[in-house]
């Protein structure tokens, strides 16, 4: 659902069973970060003309032995303008056990109109924004998978979350032996697309090594949001930066 902004991920388990016997496999292993975040893909233009509002949730889930389960609900919210402007809100809860148990939320602004990208920090009141090349963005073209371990099957279309979305199943074997398994692994992707909102709005993803995980678009509003969500408020001290550079070493403007 691509480039990320310094927007907080998946578990380091969904990363890692992107892994495939012959290395990576682009898909799997979970959407990877933000559904916002992939409205920021460098390798297509930006959605315009079908602005939302939507709250973005992903459950983890892993069996244990016994009956056992571990759990994890993370939630962001997003929205997109008809510009193609997208924010996304990310409230972050430390882990139990942690040091320090507030609560911290990071906001991403991506603008493919002014061509750039702005981490707001609501605690600091900081802005942290850097330019982005918006020209000559060519949409990505269908790639054709000729992995012989890895078999794709179109759901057709139906109802997802109130919205019609087109589906596919992309399932992934790891042979025996290839990462130490005496048996077959199959690594199972769904993706419901909107056909409508271009963005996926269910995602399912199961793996036998990590447990079962689960990103959705609810609560999704067909409006335009309100522009001052993409501003930079007057009382945040902006920090800008080449592309590239991270917080480190910004110049503050205030």
């Amino acid at each position: 659902m691509r480039v990320r902004f310094t927007l907080i991920g998946l578990a380091a388990a969904a990363t890692l069973a992107a892994q495939g016997p012959g290395g990576r496999l682009g898909g799997f292993g979970g959407p990877g970060g933000r559904f916002g975040a992939i409205d920021l893909a460098p390798h297509g233009a930006p959605v315009t003309g079908a602005p939302y509002s939507a709250l973005e949730t992903t459950q983890m889930v892993r069996a244990l032995s016994g009956g056992n389960q571990i759990q994890r609900q993370d939630q962001s919210k997003v929205y997109r303008d008809s510009q193609g402007r997208v924010r996304t809100e990310h409230t972050f809860t430390p882990p139990p056990g942690a040091a320090n148990q507030t609560a911290r939320t990071t906001i991403t602004i991506y603008d493919p109109v002014a061509g750039t990208v702005t981490v707001l920090d609501p605690q600091n009141k900081t802005a942290f924004q850097r330019k982005v090349n918006t020209s000559n963005r060519p949409t990505s073209a269908p790639r054709t998978n000729t992995n012989q371990n890895v078999q794709t099957q179109d759901l057709g279309t139906q109802i997802v979350n109130g919205v019609s979305a087109t589906g596919t199943r992309t399932t992934l074997t790891i042979p025996a032996g290839a990462v130490g398994n005496t048996q077959p692994i199959q690594v199972v992707r769904e993706v419901w697309t909107s056909t409508d909102l271009k963005v996926p709005v269910l995602i399912k993803i199961t793996d036998p090594r990590f447990g079962d995980t689960t990103t959705q678009l609810t609560n999704i509003v067909r409006a335009e949001p309100d522009p001052s969500l993409f501003q930079i408020p007057s009382d945040y001290t902006v920090k800008t930066g080449p592309a590239g550079r991270g917080p480190r070493g910004w110049r503050a403007n205030h």
